[in-house]
């Protein structure tokens, strides 16, 4: 890239060398430069005998005509075959200020009216200069000015633009005749005639007084509630005198005019301080000159308010979660409500309406902010509902009602509770199962309940201690304890388990049960239906000699420990009717109930049936209450809580079935 000014012409630019890897006559020969009309192309050689080509400015340059020159530079070798490399060399024109500003117009014309406002445009000059940079920028002035001008109108340097820049009376002068010149940068100018015409008008506006208003009006006021009184005259005379006043269509007030040049502002509608709060009326004053002249003046009314909205909550209904056992004091959630009135019709205070829960929690009267102000247990109540009040200060007072539902969400406060086998003081109810139940039997079922709700009241069961380990597991879900294996000739006629009973809170609570197993001799292996199934007709010859020959052998065997069962049985309380075999024969100190879950959200989903331990016979031993668990008992209600039952001759005090979710107590009477 060469920048060349044009008043360079003859000088000669080095240009660089081209180079060529070859030797010889194979290295560069000549150069050539593309077909142009300013520039040659010319060797020279330096000091050290290398020759290089120059660029010759050959014809003055015209920036103007040609800002950019493109030239191609050529060099040739002189091998066989000729091989040749290309280069583009760019020529910038520098510019010269070689052109003089041009106005548009020799003579310029135009008009002004009188008292025409100071800063008013009256004409725009424009000259051009054909140069860039400095050399382009123009600057406009005035030469020549007449001293009563001076001060009236001015000239923008760089716009060119003629404004009014004092008072111009018609009466003075009726046109002006000015000399513009425009200079550019490099000091060479133009001149033009500017002519401006001074045309006489209306020149006094009317004027507007306010001769009585009040900034405020109630916005219940009545439509013709008077305002303002307002009175318009004009100095001129004639027609520009007579004046005419209005105010815009679209608001809420009109003019009334009884006597010449005075108007009253009334109402002329309902006003509403809430949709407009205050209004800037516009009024105008306009006389009938040629050309006509107005005046305005802004008039600010300010709207009062009046109590005429009740507060709105942002919402009807809010709902509100409160952990039970969380301390007095607690934040619960706040209301807010919002007042459109203004000031003390705005100001809210916030009550909690009366009813029986209404103590329950507290209320920031300035906030809305609701506090706790008792314990909550979820186990009592999961949910209230109350009332808030918000109610401004307006004279009468204007309010509104809310309605807030407050769940109380569980915690894990309960431990589970077994029902199942009894717990009493230093007694537990044993369980009989047959020692020849095989793998997999249903011996007994740990029930427990868990006051609390959701994950809080799910149970899991496991074994934490046993007489003989690896012989009965529980079923982690419903707490049934079965055999691992089939009863062996060393395992002891009475184990005690040991069961924990879990919950799933987040800080799991836990209650153990204590299990006592005797394996009995001579009971019927119940289903897990706990209903026997009928002996097939078609059983297997071979199986049915088998047993008998196995009962034959290990009679004397069974006859001998059945006896000393007996023995220990009786000592721990344990009936036996011999002579009635196929009756059902219960520990004496229980009798499964019908388990069912009460409240809203307990562990137990269902009813649940329980068997016993049966003698030999083919008696369905399941029961879902102490009624249907003895069906010959006689049920005879005690009192509320507890209900007695007579079974062949005893009589069982037990809970009668819908007091499930209390303490039971059993109490055997013999009779």
């Amino acid at each position: 890239m060469l920048r060349i000014s044009p008043k360079f012409l003859g000088r000669r630019f080095p240009l660089e060398s081209a180079h060529d890897p070859d030797l010889g006559t194979n290295s560069v020969r000549e150069y050539k430069l593309s077909q142009n009309e300013h520039f040659a192309l010319e060797m020279s050689t330096q000091i050290n005998g290398n020759a290089y080509p120059e660029l010759v400015l050959k014809k003055a340059l015209d920036r103007e005509a040609q800002a950019e020159h493109v030239l191609k530079i050529s060099a040739i070798d002189g091998g066989y075959p000729v091989r040749s490399g290309t280069a583009s060399i760019r020529v910038r024109v520098l510019d010269a200020n070689d052109n003089v500003p041009v106005f548009s117009q020799r003579v310029y014309k135009a008009s002004v009216p009188e008292n025409a406002p100071i800063g008013t445009v009256i004409t725009t000059l424009n000259a051009t200069d054909l140069d860039e940079g400095v050399y382009g920028e123009l600057t406009y002035s005035f030469s020549h000015l007449l001293d009563k001008m001076g001060g009236v109108i001015e000239i923008n340097p760089q716009s060119g633009e003629v404004r009014v820049a004092g008072v111009i009376d018609y009466e003075e002068a009726s046109s002006h005749e000015l000399d513009v010149q425009a200079k550019d940068g490099g000091g060479q100018a133009s001149h033009c005639k500017l002519i401006i015409d001074v045309i006489d008008v209306n020149d006094n506006k009317p004027v507007i007084e306010i001769k009585s208003a009040s900034a405020n009006v109630a916005e219940d006021s009545k439509p013709g509630t008077m305002i303002a009184l307002i009175n318009i005259y004009d100095l001129d005379t004639g027609s520009s005198g007579r004046v005419t006043c209005a105010i815009p269509d679209n608001l809420p007030f009109k003019l009334v005019s009884e006597v010449k040049n005075y108007y009253m502002l009334v109402t002329d509608g309902l006003l509403d301080r809430e949709l407009q709060p205050d209004y800037n009326i516009t009024v105008t004053a306009t006389d009938a000159g040629s050309p006509s002249l107005s005046s305005v003046k802004v008039m600010s009314i300010v709207v009062t308010d009046v109590n005429d909205n009740a507060p709105t909550f942002t919402q009807r209904e809010y709902n509100a979660n409160i952990l039970e056992n969380k301390p007095v004091g607690t934040f619960v959630m706040k209301v807010n409500a919002e007042d459109a009135d203004d000031r003390s019709n705005a100001k809210i205070r916030y009550q909690i309406a009366n009813s029986e829960v209404s103590s329950f929690l507290t209320i920031n009267t300035d906030t809305g902010e609701l506090f706790t102000s008792r314990l909550f247990d979820y186990e009592q109540s999961a949910h209230f509902q109350i009332k808030v009040t918000a109610r401004d200060e307006g004279g009468p007072p204007l309010s509104t009602t809310c309605t807030i539902n407050v769940f109380i969400q569980d915690q894990n406060d309960n431990s589970p509770v077994v029902l199942y086998p009894v717990q009493s003081a230093g007694f537990i109810a044993e369980d009989m199962v047959p020692v020849e139940a095989p793998r997999g039997y249903l011996v007994t079922k740990v029930v427990a309940v868990d006051a609390d709700s959701g994950h809080n009241a799910w149970l899991s069961y496991r074994i934490i201690k046993a007489t003989r380990p690896n012989l009965f597991m529980v079923d982690l879900h419903s707490g049934e304890i079965r055999t691992m294996r089939a009863f062996m000739e060393d395992d002891e006629p009475k184990h005690t388990l040991i069961v924990l009973v879990t919950d799933n809170g987040p800080e799991s609570l836990s209650a153990t049960a204590t299990v006592s197993i005797m394996l009995g001799d001579g009971l019927p292996v119940l289903s897990e239906l706990f209903e026997f199934a009928d002996e097939s007709q078609d059983s297997d010859n071979l199986t049915l000699y088998l047993i008998i020959a196995l009962s034959t052998v290990s009679s004397l065997l069974l006859l001998l420990i059945s006896g000393v069962f007996y023995f220990k049985l009786c000592r721990r309380g344990y009936v036996y009717r011999s002579t009635t075999a196929s009756l059902p024969v219960f520990p004496t100190t229980y009798c499964p109930p019908s388990f069912t879950d009460l409240s809203r959200c307990g562990t137990l989903l269902k009813d649940e049936r329980y068997d016993s331990f049966l003698t030999t016979g083919s008696w369905r031993g399941d029961f879902p209450d102490a009624e249907r668990c003895m069906p010959n008992a006689k049920r005879q209600l005690v009192d509320e809580n507890m209900c007695t039952l007579e079974f062949f001759g005893e009589r069982i005090k037990t809970l009668c079935a819908r007091q499930v979710k209390r303490s039971w107590t059993f109490i055997h009477q013999c009779g």
